[in-house]
């Protein structure tokens, strides 16, 4: 009996030691549209929004950086601090000259906006998958790219907030508003 206590106890403490530890934020490290190294640990510290895109893409994500300047553009009206991040789901087609050439078109702001690529397609599918829960999948047949549609607001840790719509519809103000509470939050 008192070896099952212990058991117990062993395991409660282990579940307590390991079970509610914090997790680490999304971490990353990869090439912006300047071709520089950027990574999550310049983001530390701030709240940001991320999305996947690609420039090759003929449905959402000329929408989505479209809906994401918008975004941009509001933030920096109501002067809320908040950085942009679009992850290329065609990195083997997205260089950077080609993913800063694709939001400049779009108007994006370079000063808080980073488009990345610099790494391989698989690396991206599990990323996405690992880091956001989100699909990014390219399919053998074809130059399209399945992937996510949503904006993902990330809080100071580098932790997932919540996940709104980004392309029909973005609910700005509410996008807006939650970026400014997790500003808010030390």
């Amino acid at each position: 009996m008192k070896t099952l206590g212990k058991a117990a106890l062993t395991a409660l403490m282990l579940f307590f030691l390991f079970g509610c530890s914090k997790e680490e934020g999304i971490s990353f490290s990869f090439q912006n549209q300047e071709n520089q190294t950027f990574s999550s640990e310049e983001l530390e510290g701030k709240v940001w929004i991320a999305d996947f895109m690609f420039t090759n893409c003929r449905t959402v994500c000329s929408p989505m950086t479209a809906n994401m300047k918008k975004l941009q553009e509001r933030a920096a009206k109501q002067g809320i601090n908040v950085q942009f991040i679009s992850f290329s789901v065609d990195p083997e087609v997205d260089t950077p000259e080609k993913l800063k050439e694709y939001v400049a078109y779009h108007g994006g702001d370079f000063s808080n906006w980073n488009v990345l690529t610099g790494y391989k397609q698989e690396e991206i599918e599990t990323f996405a998958k690992e880091n956001f829960s989100a699909i990014v999948k390219k399919p053998e047949e074809s130059d399209q790219v399945l992937h996510s549609t949503s904006f993902y607001l990330v809080d100071k840790e580098g932790e997932i907030v919540e996940t709104f719509e980004g392309v029909k519809n973005p609910p700005y103000n509410d996008i807006l508003k939650e970026a400014e509470k997790a500003e808010e939050k030390n």
